[in-house]
């Protein structure tokens, strides 16, 4: 299959994932769905690494055999499950306090912040066609923080805006990882997804013990459900949703598209980012039709200038 179509059906699945996460973390304690979402993960593909590893001559495609690693290589792994952990839990975190279609496109700008990595890490020079995306980016984005004003959002004081741009700039950061690892270190995709899945559990867990031990509600003497005592921060119950059960499976076919997409030796990392991104789309109708949230024809044109930024910014014509 083609990279590009590689990308786009990442593309479709990554913005039903969004939904999904969306829904999971309303109301919600958001470490406990987090470790439950990779937990899932995990045990969807231990089978596999099982089978690989003690029966792998068996498995009928050599594309699924999740090769054994070294410990510098379970290492390298472990660095990308961390950066991928810290974006993750900022994501989630800024996603619950966010509207879907505010937070979907502050994400859908990762393409921007890998290009100015490049130009601050790797010392690039953008093209004049690059600098026009980078101005259109910024363009859309200043935009989305006057409608966002609309709705009580004011991006530069908002913390959950801040988070949802931290975990947008670790994302590229993790894509710039990504492109190495699958093109230099020698990864194969289902192998650096198997134990990059994998890894993540143990990432999650301290932030899980943290809410267990001091942010999960308590159970007062007499009370039928949980409650935060007088005086204490105000805590969120963890609810079972089947939309986090859905969560890892997405993120999973949606990044093996990806990955496989990004391993071919024609794909150029900035493209795949920007199809990858246009996910966005799906986010931004759930948005207004599932959710019911404001101002989508504005927020839509938004995203029609971020992403034509985004265009000129990966353009290689």
């Amino acid at each position: 299959m083609n990279w590009i179509l590689l990308s786009i059906v990442s593309a479709v699945l990554l913005g039903v994932y969004d939904a999904a996460k969306k829904w999971s973390v309303q109301a919600n304690a958001v470490p406990i769905v987090l470790l439950v979402s990779v937990s899932i993960g995990a045990v969807l593909y231990l089978p596999l690494v099982v089978w690989s590893t003690f029966w792998g001559q068996t498995i009928p495609f050599d594309s699924f055999v999740v090769r054994p690693l070294s410990w510098r290589e379970h290492g390298l792994i472990a660095s990308k499950s961390v950066l991928v952990g810290a974006s993750w839990t900022f994501a989630f975190s800024a996603l619950k306090h966010l509207p879907l279609s505010i937070a979907a496109p502050i994400r859908a700008t990762s393409p921007f912040w890998t290009i100015v990595i490049a130009i601050l890490f790797f010392g690039e020079r953008p093209t004049p066609l690059q600098w026009t995306g980078i101005v259109i980016v910024l363009i859309g984005f200043w935009r989305f923080t006057l409608v966002g004003r609309r709705e009580g959002i004011r991006f530069t004081r908002n913390r959950w805006v801040a988070m949802m741009t931290m975990a947008t700039l670790l994302g590229a950061c993790s894509s710039i990882y990504d492109k190495w690892l699958l093109q230099h270190a020698g990864f194969d995709p289902v192998t650096m997804q198997a134990w990059f899945t994998i890894d993540l559990v143990p990432v999650m867990v301290p932030l899980a013990i943290w809410w267990y031990r001091f942010d999960a509600p308590k159970r007062s003497a007499g009370s039928p459900s949980p409650t935060a005592d007088v005086g204490e921060r105000l805590s969120q119950p963890f609810r079972w949703r089947w939309s986090i059960a859905l969560v890892s499976p997405l993120l999973i076919l949606a990044d093996w598209f990806y990955f496989v997409a990004l391993s071919d030796p024609e794909a150029l990392v900035s493209v795949v980012s920007v199809v990858r991104r246009s996910s966005v789309v799906i986010a931004l109708g759930f948005g207004a039709k599932a959710l019911s949230e404001a101002n989508f024809r504005a927020k839509s044109a938004c995203v029609a200038v971020i992403l034509l930024g985004v265009v000129l910014l990966t353009w290689h014509g």
